[in-house]
């Protein structure tokens, strides 16, 4: 161990053997550096004293990771280095962690919010105070070692401009202020949070939205914006509150749209239902891997509802409630809009989509009329001759 690392572990000792009889705080850790190692160098001295409040209030070692603007996700993958995903590459860092400190790492995240992650419950999902979504898995479930994943919050918005291109764009801004219901569909990490955030910021100021989401992610820009953010079970098996629920509760609270972050169950009932009844414009996110795939899911998802509706019902709700899917995918120039389609209900209750956008650029217009009387028809100059 190198004597920077001894020194850090004192002064970390001391300071929390002192917490509770002074306020923690840079100038007493730099003061206790000062004590321990007085012939320490002005330079080094603000790196052990910037480790060791890092470890007191943050998440130590990661913190400067988690200060890097352009690092989207931390991966802890058990003991030894600490990998970063960069503009869509996964890249090994000089971060070395040991089992004990990701431990602590964990413990330090899921602690404040009453979870617990153990032999006995050995995955939690969690949030940063920053919005930074959280999971942790342990042994006997992770075999190789405790492992920590951390998706960062992105720090800026993103524009529409910076993820479709010019005629994608323009059509998803077009829905947004037409009050088109859409969904926004991908895998895993595609970009759909970030996309979901970039349409929501074309919903105007004046009107009430309701955002309902697992961990709270979204920041939209508008005055009149209401977050919900659902609860697990405590460690007694009691206060869950889910997505369902929220959704449900949404709607008795006079909202204009409805923005849930992701629907993975019998939720998708209630926000159909919600886009159904009078709440045009709301928007929503489900894992695919295309537009049809989406439909698809979004049927089966509503049929795990405890309601007994006919596949032809749901297709017909589908059908009326959704307007727009837009697939986003993460590739080498990062995350982007791969296609946009148009879900289209025929006789007998049959359900489809219909190609508006590929990875060329928007190659049709949406057939169905905006659902605001008032909105203007989209431009055919947005087409891609």
């Amino acid at each position: 161990m190198r004597a920077t690392d001894a020194l850090v572990d004192r002064v970390h000792d001391l300071v929390v053997a002192g917490a509770s009889a002074r306020p923690v705080d840079r100038s007493t850790i730099e003061g206790l550096v000062r004590k321990e190692a007085p012939l320490l160098p002005g330079r080094e001295r603000a790196l052990v004293a910037e480790r060791v409040h890092h470890r007191v209030v943050g998440l130590g070692p990661l913190e400067p990771l988690l200060a890097d603007p352009e690092v989207t996700d931390v991966l802890v993958n058990g003991p030894g280095p600490v990998w970063v995903e960069r503009g869509g590459e996964l890249a090994s860092t000089d971060v070395e962690l040991d089992q004990r400190t990701i431990e602590h790492l964990i413990e330090r995240v899921v602690g404040p919010l009453g979870l617990r992650v153990d032999r006995s419950a050995p995955s939690a999902d969690a949030r940063l105070p920053d919005g930074s979504r959280v999971n942790a898995v342990v042994p006997p479930v992770a075999v190789d070692g405790p492992c920590l994943t951390i998706r960062r919050f992105a720090t800026r918005a993103i524009g529409l401009a910076e993820v479709a291109p010019p005629g994608v764009a323009a059509l998803l801004r077009w829905a947004v202020a037409s009050r088109a219901n859409v969904v926004v569909s991908g895998g895993s990490g595609a970009g759909k949070t970030t996309l979901l955030n970039s349409l929501a910021a074309g919903i105007p100021p004046s009107e009430r939205v309701i955002t309902v989401e697992d961990a709270a992610e979204l920041r939209l820009p508008g005055s009149h914006v209401i977050r919900l953010e659902a609860r697990p079970a405590g460690t007694d098996g009691a206060g869950e509150v889910t997505i369902r629920n929220l959704v449900r509760n949404a709607l008795r609270m006079r909202p204009d749209r409805i923005v849930v972050g992701e629907v993975r169950g019998a939720e998708a009932l209630d926000m159909v239902q919600a886009m159904n009844t009078g709440h045009d414009g709301s928007l929503s996110t489900c894992h695919a891997n295309a537009p049809g795939d989406a439909l698809r899911r979004l049927e089966t998802m509503v049929l795990m509802a405890d309601v007994d509706l006919p596949l032809r019902a749901v297709r017909e709700q589908l059908g009326s409630a959704v307007d727009l899917i837009v697939q986003v995918a993460r590739g080498p120039a990062g995350r982007r809009v791969v296609a946009v389609a148009e879900v289209l209900a025929g006789a007998g209750g049959s359900l489809g989509t219909r190609e508006l956008a590929g990875p060329g650029g928007l190659v049709r217009l949406p057939a169905a009329p905006a659902r605001a009387p008032d909105a203007r028809p989209p431009d055919p100059g947005w087409v891609e001759q």
